[in-house]
């Protein structure tokens, strides 16, 4: 592909993002919560393992500590126990039992609105309060850069970076504020059902006369 002004970088971007929107109009953060607490244990739970399986443990998760407190209390085996299935349980449970005991501790048991604050709690990196603060409270702070955020926005072009905090710090230039939040979400899903890693669907991609990799 020949080299790309930054204009036209942008109008693509623009393009492509409206044809998301179009393709995709109710797409959401497909985690299950009711509040900034629960979506930010089930974001902590989501690492490397599905929506759909964390949504099956949470339900019981929440039966059983239904808020910060009683989370900080709990016995880690209890807690392993609930999520096991989620993969790397032992881990998963250490870092949510932490993130539950620092908003005690810092915060008396309520969720943060700053970026600086989340990232600062146990268990909560840049994505995980991106998240939060996007889905639970609507502010915009960053994009939320998981795997397929990742893979689409380089096959698109959009990003030649490699890691999560370049590759989100292209798409923030790249973007308008308004729309980071509800980006990553078009972008998951649309690498959840069209663009798979292993089997890219190009004769059904709405983005495929936008997209430099498309194989059609």
């Amino acid at each position: 592909m020949p080299r790309e002004s930054k204009k036209a970088k942008t109008a693509r971007a623009a393009e492509a993002f409206d044809l998301l929107t179009e393709e995709y109009p109710e797409a959401h953060c497909e985690l299950d919560f009711v509040d900034a607490f629960q979506l930010g244990v089930a974001t902590i739970l989501s690492a490397q393992t599905t929506d759909v399986r964390v949504n099956m443990v949470t339900p019981e998760l929440f039966r059983r500590y239904p808020g910060a407190e009683a989370l900080a209390n709990a016995a880690q085996e209890d807690v392993e126990q609930v999520v096991k299935s989620t993969g790397f349980f032992r881990n998963k449970s250490k870092n949510i039992i932490g993130f539950a005991r620092g908003l005690m501790a810092d915060h008396d048991g309520a969720v943060p609105k700053t970026m600086a604050e989340l990232s600062a709690l146990p268990g909560v990196g840049r994505k995980t309060a991106n998240v939060i603060l996007g889905n639970a409270f609507g502010l915009d702070e960053g994009v939320v850069v998981d795997t397929h955020v990742k893979r689409l926005t380089t096959l698109l072009g959009f990003t030649k970076e490699k890691t999560p905090e370049k590759v989100e710090r292209d798409l923030m230039v790249l973007f308008p504020r308004d729309r980071w939040t509800l980006l990553a979400h078009l972008l998951i899903w649309h690498g959840r059902r069209v663009c798979d890693a292993k089997k890219p669907r190009c004769e059904a991609c709405t983005l495929s006369g936008l997209c430099p990799s498309s194989r059609v």
